[in-house]
């Protein structure tokens, strides 16, 4: 980078953020305008989800596809019309006792009422009566009154009966659209993946299969789960309202089950009916609690117990996107959208997790988290938060040791804020406050364990820090490997900081990590090495000189001199320079090393503490031989 050159911020062309708006705009209309035709559609679709196991396995036992797709659809018909037909028995034998329920709930309100009044003292005394208004008011005149005389339209017969018939054939109009298309889409179900394939993803046949593939196994796994607790939940409730005395618990159990498929307020209606039913049961309260009792227990242990460990602990969707896509859908949708809200937001979710382009779904609506273990530290390090960085850091040493945090977390955001310094993201002011935010954070975990768990902890060579984010890498053993004696005198390894402003955390780091391992370890600024500060430098008790250089850049001419000025200090001390730079061609360069003569070069903390010892065990042994 050119002295005094100025480096502008991305510029995102906002050209595009304006086409993004008018699509989502067009997209929610068409979805809104369009619902009497894709209502059925959607719900064809996930009915095929639902039946397409049981044709599959149907297909397993050799029979031929149409027979298969048949059978489904018939026992799916037949399941149907067996609920439907013992709900409307239930309903009809209830509807005889309709009034005396309703006159014991009344009688329950006026006891309510009265209670107030007598003992509470909240209601007023009762307003005087209005005073009937004058007859003559409501006439034309005193002497001429006029008389009204109101005639019904004829309404033609054919006009009567349609309106009767009209909440009858709709529903049924629907259902049997619904269920066409969906015989169709079990029919065509390997015609129909090879024309989304061809049309959305054929220059990618493994991403866009792997995607459909996904789709499809989520949203049958996620409806027969559901359809199973639901079931369960209904039976439960069933046999608790028959145990505990309740008029027709066929019909409740059902309702129950039925209208859980609603989120958020299903299981509130479905217990609404049979409260109110228990309340009209007896002139006392004790039905109402004891219902009221099997729905509390019984909601929490099959929303927090069951389905956990029926179909995991989510759904794959972050908390907050279910809510909001049950605002969106019941909006466009209206009460069918607040049912298919949860499968169509899944459906979106997935498809952002295999496809680029709708990455941002999965960011938004996803319940994985939207930052990286390195760029979440990154970023409280910008925020200069080191105490939710600390909280971040806590919760990843349970299972982890400080090295292998140090290398793969805390190391790689450093690179990332090295990086941001080199292309003038962030001045080397903003770069001195992270290092102070990550001086806070180390000597925080001063008392971290630095061992690994024995459940994850492998037998085999440290392994240099991986060139990606997905998790961490063990680097420490589960029994640490400790100093010999002779080197636990203050200052016997000396560490360096390189010259630039990010290299003194990495020291830091460095400089802890050998200390856990029974070393006197210390560590001096970049200044100190200086040719000004080099002859003040005490270096009498150092057995090991350690360089850390996180920002090397370019010619490494700067650290040679270092180098050279430390042997000339210290000629028989051994160094080891530490080179974070990701692909540094130094540490696997020889001619480079040779030329900047150094003994030792790593690429990863967990190496460094590894060839400290190494280095410590072999000096004491020559000394002993």
């Amino acid at each position: 980078m050119t002295a005094g050159a100025t480096v502008l911020p991305a510029q995102v062309p906002a050209l595009s953020g304006l086409l993004a708006l008018a699509v989502f705009v067009v997209v929610v209309a068409g979805l809104f305008f369009a619902r009497d035709v894709l209502i059925p559609i959607t719900l064809a679709v996930l009915l095929s989800f639902v039946l397409s196991p049981i044709v599959v396995l149907l297909r397993r036992l050799r029979l031929p596809r149409g027979l298969a797709i048949f059978t489904a659809v018939l026992a799916a018909l037949a399941t149907l019309g067996a609920i439907g037909t013992l709900v409307g028995m239930q309903a009809a034998s209830l509807a005889t006792n309709a009034p005396a329920y309703a006159e014991t709930i009344q009688g329950k309100v006026d006891r309510a009422q009265r209670f107030a009044t007598d003992r509470l003292k909240l209601l007023s005394e009762e307003a005087p009566a209005a005073a009937p208004a004058d007859p003559d008011l409501v006439r034309g005149t005193r002497t001429q009154p006029l008389h009204v005389r109101v005639v019904e339209p004829q309404v033609p017969v054919l006009e009567q009966i349609g309106g009767y018939l009209e909440p009858v054939v709709a529903p049924f109009e629907t259902f049997v659209i619904v269920l066409v298309v969906a015989i169709f889409m079990l029919m065509q179900k390997e015609d129909l993946r090879d024309r989304l394939i061809r049309l959305f993803g054929s220059s990618d046949l493994h991403r866009t299969t792997a995607a459909m593939d996904d789709a499809a196994a989520r949203l049958s796994r996620y409806f027969l789960s559901q359809l199973a607790v639901n079931a369960s939940f209904g039976t439960v409730v069933a046999l608790g309202l028959w145990a505990i005395g309740l008029p027709v618990p066929a019909l409740w159990g059902i309702l129950a089950g039925v209208l859980r498929f609603v989120p958020y307020i299903g299981a509130l209606l479905g217990a609404a009916l049979p409260l109110a039913v228990a309340a009209g049961l007896e002139p006392g309260w004790t039905t109402v609690l004891m219902v009221a009792a099997l729905f509390v227990v019984l909601e929490p242990l099959i929303g927090y117990v069951i389905e956990p460990l029926l179909y995991g602990h989510s759904t794959g969707l972050s908390p907050l996107s279910v809510v909001l896509a049950a605002v969106f859908w019941t909006w466009i949708w209206g009460p069918v959208g607040l049912v298919l809200s949860m499968p169509l937001t899944l459906l979106l979710v997935v498809l952002g997790r295999h496809i680029p382009s709708l990455e941002f779904l999965d960011v938004l609506l996803g319940d994985r988290p939207a930052l990286s273990p390195v760029e979440s530290f990154y970023q409280r390090m910008l925020a200069e938060d080191p105490d939710e960085a600390l909280d971040q850091a806590e919760a990843q040493l349970e299972e982890r040791s400080l090295t292998a945090y140090y290398d793969e977390v805390a190391l790689a955001a450093l690179k990332l804020a090295a990086a941001d310094v080199s292309r003038g993201a962030i001045d080397r002011t903003r770069a001195g406050r992270v290092v102070d935010s990550m001086l806070v954070l180390v000597s925080e975990l001063e008392g971290a364990d630095d061992t690994a768990s024995e459940t994850i902890a492998r037998d085999k060579p440290l392994k240099p820090v991986p060139q990606d984010d997905a998790g961490f890498n063990e680097t420490a053993p589960v029994e640490l490997r400790e100093a010999p004696d002779t080197w636990r005198e203050e200052s016997a390894v000396l560490c360096i900081a390189g010259r630039g402003v990010l290299d003194d955390a990495v020291t830091a780091m460095l400089a802890q990590l050998l200390t856990k391992r029974g070393f006197g370890a210390s560590r001096v600024a970049h200044e100190a090495g200086s040719r000004a500060n080099i002859g003040s430098l005490d270096l009498s008790p150092t057995r090991l000189v350690c360089i850390s250089y996180l920002e090397i850049g370019g010619t490494p001419s700067h650290l040679r001199y270092l180098i050279r000025r430390v042997r000339a200090r210290s000629p028989g001390v051994p160094i080891l320079v530490g080179l974070w730079p990701e692909g540094e061609a130094a540490l696997s360069d020889r001619e480079i090393q040779r030329a900047l003569g150094a003994d030792l070069y790593v690429g990863s903390l967990g190496q460094a503490v590894e060839a400290c010892l190494d280095l410590a065990e072999a000096g004491d042994a020559e000394e002993a031989a």
